[in-house]
């Protein structure tokens, strides 16, 4: 799966530079993350309109970027807040830049959260990768993805991902995740992802919405099973279109760390 840096910063002091984060995340200089999760006060957040006095997850890609959301992200920070005592009940209302999120507790220890009704866009557009190109699909969800269907696991396997694909600026002027996919049965995918300001990456959260987004306009069900280097998620859709992303979460340690520059 993926994983994260989680920073507590209550009232807003912290704040971290890109630099920060990139240190933070380097797998060899700083700690080692796909990604840094500082939770702040929703109130502390000039452009939050909604309730402040929920948890804010700020979200900051490996190479220092904001994006705007993250699903597996959701899960972790879910988990940390219970761990930490600054939530409580089954249910825990989430603020970020994509909206406001609810993370659900199931009894079987997973975790469930919201992740809004992502929007696919039925105009294709190119995907480059080396000297091969594909047709792919947006798919917004909260964030910018690009997902592509490849014809067979052994395509899918043989990628080279060490490198970004190339997509359209003009679609996406701010980056986007690019999914690539292959349908194993009727109710499970198998994807692989470059996510924007990472890298390759074991899973995430938000692709794995995007793909069913994506099969469900050709073969329309409740739910998806994801199966992702990492392990295997579940996405889910209401008739409404609202999606829920299942999947575990798991607070692996707890430490201090020096900046190298302060």
């Amino acid at each position: 799966m993926n994983d994260f840096v989680i920073i507590k910063d209550r009232s807003g002091m912290l704040n971290p530079s890109a630099d920060d984060v990139r240190f933070l995340c380097d797998r060899r200089r700083g700690i080692g993350a796909d990604g840094v999760l500082r939770a702040v006060k929703a109130g502390q957040i000039a452009e939050w309109d909604g309730p402040s006095d929920v948890w804010f997850m700020d979200y900051r890609n490996a190479d220092g970027s904001i994006a705007q959301t993250c699903g597996n992200g959701l899960r972790v920070f879910a988990q940390w807040l219970i761990e930490e005592d600054l939530a409580t009940g089954d249910i825990i209302d989430i603020g970020t830049r994509a909206g406001l999120q609810h993370a659900r507790l199931r009894p079987d220890g997973l975790i469930a959260v919201t992740m809004g009704s992502p929007r696919w866009d039925q105009a294709a557009t190119t995907v480059r990768l080396g000297e091969r190109q594909w047709s792919g699909h947006p798919v917004d969800v909260g964030n910018p993805h690009c997902v592509v269907r490849l014809a067979d696991v052994k395509e899918l396997a043989e990628l080279d991902l060490t490198s970004p694909p190339s997509i359209d600026p003009e679609r996406f002027p701010e980056g986007a995740n690019v999914e690539f996919t292959v349908r194993l049965d009727s109710g499970c995918l198998r994807m692989r992802v470059f996510e924007r300001g990472v890298g390759e990456t074991m899973s995430c959260g938000t692709g794995v919405v995007a793909v069913g987004c994506d099969e469900r306009q050709r073969a329309s069900a409740p739910g998806y099973r994801v199966e992702v280097p990492g392990g295997r998620l579940l996405v889910e859709f209401t008739l409404e279109g609202q999606a829920c992303l299942t999947g575990p979460a798991c607070i692996v340690a707890r430490g201090e760390v020096t900046l190298p520059h302060v």
